[in-house]
C-alpha cells in the first residue's frame, strides 16, 4: 500500500498534522515514538482553551484523535528517506519499507545533551553530536558512540566503516533489536555503563565511565535521540539553515516538491500552539496534494 501522506514525528505538529490530514480523507501514516516529543515530558499552561495540562495527555489524546480518524500510528523511528518515480520510501527501525505520496517533517530539531563534565569544553575537539556529519574527521582512531536509541545504533554501525574500534555506551538499548544486531555484526563492541567524564588536553582522548572503566578514544558522539529530521532531510535535498531548521512558506511547503514540514522544526516559537497552527496547514496541504484537489 502507498500512504498518501507520511508524517515523521508524533508530538503536536505531527499528530495535528495525522488527524487534518485522515479527516480530509487521506490514507495517514504516522511514525514516532511519543515519549521523544518536547510535549511529552512539558507542563502546558499558556495553550487556547487549557488552563493547564500535562503535555503527555495531550499527545494521548491527539494520538486517540488520530486513529479514530483513520490515521495509522506506528511507534518506531524512521531511519532513511528515498524518493523514485514520485514516491517516497521510508525505512522504520524494524526494517519496514514504507510507501507514501508526501512526506510531513514534524520531528523537532532539539539535540539533547549528556551535561557531564568535557562536554561542553571538547565540542569541536572530539565530541560531535552528528556520526554522519563528522565521520570523514575519525578514520582510523577508537570511539564512543553514547545513546539508547535508533540514532545511536546507526551511527555506532556507521563508525565501523571509519574509526578503527567503536564503542557503544547504552545501559538499557531502546533501538530495535534489528538495528542493535546490525551494529553487532559490524563490529561494534556494546559497553553497559552510564557515561561520566571526557577527558583530554587539546583534543579527547578519553571517555570514562560510571563503572571506573576508562576507554582511550578521540571521538565521542553524543546520540541520543532518533535520527534527526534534518539529517534525513538532507538525504532528500533540503539543506536546512545553520540553526537546524527548515525554512517552509506559509503553506508549510518546503524548497522540494511534496515534502512539508511543520512544528519546532520550521523554528521559533517552540510553543504547542505554533505547533499544532502549522500541523493543520501542512496536514491540509498534503492531503490536498496527495488527492489531487
Amino acid at each position: 500500500m502507498t500512504y498518501d501522506v507520511a508524517v515523521l514525528g508524533m508530538g503536536a505538529a505531527g499528530l495535528q498534522a495525522a488527524i487534518t490530514a485522515a479527516r480530509k480523507k487521506a490514507s495517514t501514516l504516522v511514525l514516532g515514538k511519543p515519549e521523544d516529543s518536547a510535549l511529552w515530558s512539558a507542563e502546558v499552561e499558556n495553550y487556547f482553551g487549557v488552563p493547564r495540562v500535562k503535555g503527555r495527555e495531550l499527545v494521548s489524546i491527539a494520538m486517540e484523535q488520530a486513529s479514530a480518524f483513520g490515521a495509522e500510528l506506528f511507534k518506531e523511528d524512521a531511519i532513511a528517506l528515498s524518493k523514485e518515480e514520485g514516491v517516497f520510501t521510508i525505512t522504520s527501525e524494524s526494517g519496514r519499507l514504507i510507501q507514501s505520496k508526501t512526506l510531513v517533517f514534524a520531528s523537532g530539531i532539539s539535540r539533547k545533551k549528556l551535561n557531564i563534565p568535557g562536554e561542553k569544553e571538547f565540542f569541536g575537539k572530539g565530541v560531535s553530536y552528528c556520526a554522519s556529519c563528522d565521520c570523514n574527521f575519525y578514520k582510523g582512531v577508537p570511539v564512543a558512540i553514547i545513546g539508547e536509541g535508533s540514532e545511536a545504533a546507526i551511527s555506532a554501525e556507521l563508525m565501523t566503516n571509519y574509526a578503527s574500534r567503536v564503542y557503544w555506551i547504552v545501559e538499557t538499548p531502546q533501538a530495535s533489536e534489528h538495528l542493535k544486531e546490525r551494529a553487532v555484526s559490524a563490529g561494534v563492541e556494546l559497553v553497559a555503563a552510564k557515561p561520566k567524564e571526557i577527558v583530554g588536553d587539546s583534543k579527547v582522548a578519553a571517555l570514562i565511565l560510571s563503572n571506573g572503566r576508562r576507554l582511550a578514544v578521540n571521538g565521542v558522539f553524543i546520540e541520543l535521540g532518533a535520527r534527526s529530521s534534518t539529517d534525513m532531510a538532507m538525504d532528500l535535498g533540503i539543506i536546512p539553515d545553520p540553526e537546524g531548521t527548515i525554512k517552509v512558506d506559509r503553506n508549510c511547503r518546503t524548497g522540494v516538491e511534496a515534502i512539508f514540514a511543520c512544528g519546532d522544526i520550521t523554528g521559533k516559537p517552540w510553543q504547542v500552539a505554533k505547533a499544532v497552527g502549522e500541523g493543520c496547514v501542512a496536514g491540509t496541504e498534503a492531503a490536498a496534494m496527495a488527492r489531487g484537489v
